[in-house]
């Protein structure tokens, strides 16, 4: 990574770690061949790889099947094929999801309104939670999916999605989960949490990009998707395309690692964290920390996430003034807009709290002399970006 700059920007994408680039690099070159190639080792050998991968995604979410597991080319069509998939297949209904949930959810479920679904946002508290007895309260007989983030990609907060999903099973409504955050970073078990679909990304867990999983359950219920890809019926009939088998190995062995790797990943990402928030808290007194309070509430939050706003001083001039730091202000997806991110608006945090708002994101190769440095970076950003009072004397 670039010395000059500190990288904290870890829930827009992480690096690929050297161990998974490693496992990958035989199948560009070595074992280059198309897994749907039946009728020579070439195939055989890509073939062989996928299916190892696929049983260890499977073990690893806790699956029961492994061909309950889709390769796709990342959480965004994952996404859109599980709410388009279930909703096409149905072709009318109800349709819950929650009015902070990422861009690839919003606009897949807007979509599916002007083609006639209704659609139900649900709102959050000032921490960014959802409430279960709302989520009940709106269900109704022709609902056929409910879409719930299991960690915001913003602020960081981790619903409690086996409390939806168990929900959901008792009133025989599927019920999906955007885990790109989460996977690899917090327990993830969709038998534990009664998902009946999930979506992630190698990217997010320092895995490669362009390489996604879809999680369809086989039974109880078993669950009929439309496809949105045809020719050629790859992966059981739901995702045509020759597989790309280097990301595949990759995702596998990149999740493998964060798994194993995730109970002292936690601890360490999580003082790193506080170190930090202390340090922005005696550079600006006024700074005010977004989402779950990480000292209060630590298992209700990302480890590594820190979503602070500098009240007075508007974000993007704050990021003018840290050349050195990379960071950014809202989602990577919506960060092309200017708009204020549209997670803070839910929240009801205030105008001005949500435009001097900073997503911070610490990572596997943040070290504490980072931190240190970045906490100095920010109190020199800020000093320049305070707001000056002038004086009438």
């Amino acid at each position: 990574m670039d010395s000059e700059c500190i990288y904290l920007d870890y829930h827009a994408t992480t690096p690929l770690d050297e161990r998974v680039r490693s496992v990958m690099e035989p199948y560009f070159v070595e074992y280059f061949g198309n897994p749907a190639s039946a009728l020579h080792r070439y195939g055989w050998k890509a073939q062989a790889a996928v299916t190892t991968a696929r049983r260890k995604v499977a073990e690893l979410i806790g699956a029961t099947d492994s061909q309950e597991i889709i390769f796709t080319s990342g959480a965004t069509e994952s996404v859109n094929t599980a709410i388009k998939g279930v909703a096409l297949a149905r072709g009318s209904g109800h349709i819950v999801t929650v009015k902070t949930e990422h861009s690839a959810v919003l606009d897949t479920c807007r979509w599916l309104e002007h083609r006639g679904f209704q659609v139900t946002y649900l709102d959050v508290d000032s921490e960014g939670f959802i409430d279960i007895a709302q989520l009940e309260h709106v269900l109704r007989p022709d609902t056929i999916v409910v879409s719930v983030m299991h960690a915001n990609n913003e602020v960081g907060t981790i619903q409690n999605i086996a409390a939806v999903g168990a929900l959901c099973r008792e009133r025989g409504i599927l019920f999906h989960t955007d885990a790109t955050q989460a996977v690899g970073k917090v327990p993830f078990n969709v038998a534990d949490s009664n998902v009946d679909l999930a979506s992630f990304t190698a990217h997010k867990f320092y895995g490669p990009k362009g390489c996604g999983v879809l999680y369809v359950r086989k039974c109880m219920p078993r669950i009929h998707l439309e496809p949105l890809l045809h020719g050629g019926g790859h992966e059981f009939g739901l995702r045509s395309g020759t597989l790309n088998v280097p990301g595949i190995v990759g995702l596998a062995a990149a999740l493998e690692i964060a798994c194993h790797e995730r109970i002292e990943e936690t601890q360490r990402l999580s003082q790193l964290r506080q170190i930090l928030w202390s340090a922005l808290r005696q550079s600006y007194p006024n700074a005010v920390i977004n989402g779950p309070d990480p000292e209060k509430q630590p298992n209700h939050r990302l480890p590594g996430n820190l979503n602070v706003s500098f009240p007075g001083i508007p974000a993007e001039r704050l990021i003018g003034f840290l050349d050195s730091v990379a960071v950014s202000t809202v989602s990577a997806c919506g960060s092309g807009e200017h708009k204020v991110s549209h997670v803070l608006e839910a929240m009801n945090v205030g105008r001005e709290r949500a435009e001097s708002a900073i997503r911070i994101g610490i990572g596997r190769f943040t070290t504490p002399d980072d931190i240190t440095r970045v906490a100095e970076y920010f109190r020199v950003a800020l000093d320049k970006a305070a707001p000056r009072v002038v004086s009438m004397s």
